[in-house]
C-alpha cells in the first residue's frame, strides 16, 4: 500500500522544494547578469553574497546532499564548500546555472526514489547521524533561507538600479 504517511510526507517534501524552486527561479528571471553577480554591499563581507555566491552554494549542496543520499556521507570528499562563496574569474551565469539545474533534477531524483523502508533508515552529513525526515528538513530549511536571501536580494537589487 503506497498511500502510507510516509509517501504523503515525501509527496508534500516533494511539492515544498517545488514552490522553492519556482520562487527562486521567479527572482533569477526578473533579474540581469549583472544584478546576479552583485552583492548588496559592495565592499563586503562575509555576510555579503551575491545571487550567483548563493546559487553556486545551493547547487553545491544539494549535488553533495543528495548524490547517494541514503549510502553515503551528505558531505562529500570533492565538494569544496569554500569556493562555492567565492567569485572567481570563470565563473559565468550559464555555468553556474546548469550546475544550479542539476542539483535539482539530483535533488527530486533521489526525493522520488525514497521508499516507506528508506524513511526508517539513518543517513549521515559530516559523521553525524539524522534519521532521513531530519536530514530532509535540514536541508529543506537551509534551502528556504537561501532562496528566502535570493528573492530580497533580486527585488532590492533591481530597484537600487532603477528598474523597479
Amino acid at each position: 500500500m503506497m498511500s502510507s504517511f510516509w509517501m504523503e510526507c515525501k509527496a508534500e517534501f516533494i511539492a515544498q522544494y517545488q514552490e522553492q524552486k519556482q520562487m527562486a527561479d521567479a527572482a533569477l528571471g526578473r533579474i540581469d547578469d549583472t544584478t546576479f553577480f552583485t552583492r548588496l554591499k559592495q565592499g563586503g563581507d562575509a555576510e555579503s553574497n551575491s545571487i550567483a555566491v548563493l546559487i553556486k552554494h545551493i547547487s553545491g549542496n544539494f549535488i553533495s546532499r543528495w548524490t547517494d543520499f541514503l549510502t553515503r556521507d551528505g558531505e562529500k570528499a570533492d565538494r569544496q564548500r569554500p569556493r562555492e562563496f567565492v567569485h572567481e574569474a570563470s565563473d559565468n551565469r550559464p555555468q553556474i546555472m546548469e550546475r544550479w539545474e542539476q542539483g535539482w533534477q539530483i535533488l527530486f531524483a533521489t526525493l522520488e526514489s525514497l521508499t516507506e523502508e528508506d524513511f526508517a533508515k539513518t543517513v549521515y552529513i559530516r559523521d553525524e547521524a539524522h534519521s532521513v525526515v531530519k536530514a530532509i528538513l535540514r536541508n529543506l530549511l537551509h534551502t528556504t533561507h537561501h532562496i528566502g536571501q535570493i528573492d530580497l536580494l533580486a527585488t532590492v537589487l533591481k530597484n537600487q538600479d532603477g528598474e523597479g
